[in-house]
């Protein structure tokens, strides 16, 4: 069974080493890169946001951007800081257990856990020495990602996906063991080390009949959690609302928005939804990972789509906003720390 698993993300493209996205799209990067004369002239995209938004900046930094009403209760805390000062930074926020805990630099999902004891944030703490955020777990009933980009000389911009993110769970049949379940299961199989590791206190435990168990509270795809091609619910209404997003982070163009709502009609409205991060320039069109509504080849071409709005907004902040566009060399110097950051955070997780 776990080999035809291995089998099924081979075959099925959603499950592919993201080298597949880009690798295909890598001639038309270089074509932008001419015509902008500066090989990192996306640098100037977002101004607000270090580099843009190119995986180094800090969440912390940048979620403080959002509006308070739209943001979680956050604190960041830099390693060998005592635990009794993290109590302390986490009580005077109103932060309770369960909480939210993740490196303040990085992605797809790394090292991010939702914590429900002290101990188990002590030992997390202690185990990766590195600046951790802790937020305040959203209990919402919903997540999706929204791409949103406005060109600097436009009033309006526009959203291009939009994502909505199904949490993977079993339900009990009142014999199988929670084990079975997930391994009956022919999507959470696929993730089954991921969710033997998290449920590995219950694996034996037998669910009652009808119960529904909820494998994982993180809404990445990493983590299990399928994303559903949801453009269709794109409309005026919600466009107008991250149009006056935009304009309340100044220097924020072009990115997508991970957050929690909890019906879709509020959030049109622009109420009770809370941002978990804010994503720039190597943001993903995330809608094109749904497999079942959605081809390889379209994929790859949404790719080229949104980077043609990249060049467009970066261009206009260059030229007519005399944004700088980032040395070329320090842009990569960056990547390259990067790479060998997300190395170090990858090992600290085995």
């Amino acid at each position: 069974m776990i080999k035809n698993s291995s089998i099924k993300k081979i075959t099925d493209w959603e499950h592919w080493p993201s080298a597949m996205f880009y690798l295909p799209n890598l001639p038309y990067a270089f074509y932008l890169a001419l015509k902008a004369k500066h090989l990192a002239f996306f640098s100037a995209a977002n101004p607000c946001i270090k580099s843009s938004g190119n995986g180094t900046e800090s969440k912390y930094e940048t979620i403080l951007l959002v509006p308070e009403k739209h943001r979680p209760k956050t604190v960041l805390i830099k390693p060998k800081t005592d635990f009794k000062t993290v109590c302390k930074n986490i009580k005077e926020q109103k932060i309770n257990f369960p909480l939210i805990a993740k490196p303040d630099v990085g992605f797809r999902g790394l090292l991010v856990e939702k914590i429900t004891t002290k101990e188990t944030l002590k030992n997390y703490l202690e185990k990766y020495s590195i600046d951790i955020i802790i937020q305040e777990f959203l209990d919402y009933k919903n997540e999706c990602g929204i791409f949103y980009h406005r060109n600097p000389k436009d009033n309006s911009g526009k959203i291009s996906s939009l994502t909505l993110k199904h949490f993977l769970s079993v339900t009990g049949d009142g014999t199988s063991t929670l084990k079975e379940l997930i391994l009956a299961d022919k999507r959470a199989k696929l993730y089954v080390d991921l969710f033997f590791k998290i449920h590995q206190n219950k694996l034996t435990e037998i669910p009652v009949k009808n119960e529904v168990i909820k494998l994982t509270a993180i809404g990445n795809h990493s983590k299990g959690t399928q994303f559903i091609n949801g453009n269709h619910l794109i409309n005026d209404k919600l466009t107008d609302t991250f149009d006056k997003l935009s304009k309340s982070i100044p220097g924020w163009y072009y990115g997508r928005i991970d957050l929690k709502y909890n019906t879709f009609e509020e959030l049109e409205k622009g109420v009770n939804f809370k941002i978990l991060e804010i994503n720039g320039i190597i943001a993903e069109p995330t809608h094109i990972y749904d497999s079942q509504n959605y081809t390889y080849l379209k994929a790859l071409k949404a790719i080229r789509v949104h980077w043609k709005s990249l060049f467009n907004i970066a261009i206009t902040n260059h030229k007519n906003f005399n944004t700088p566009y980032k040395n070329s060399i320090s842009f990569l110097y960056e990547i390259f720390l990067l790479k060998k950051y997300t190395k170090k955070i990858k090992r600290l997780s085995k």
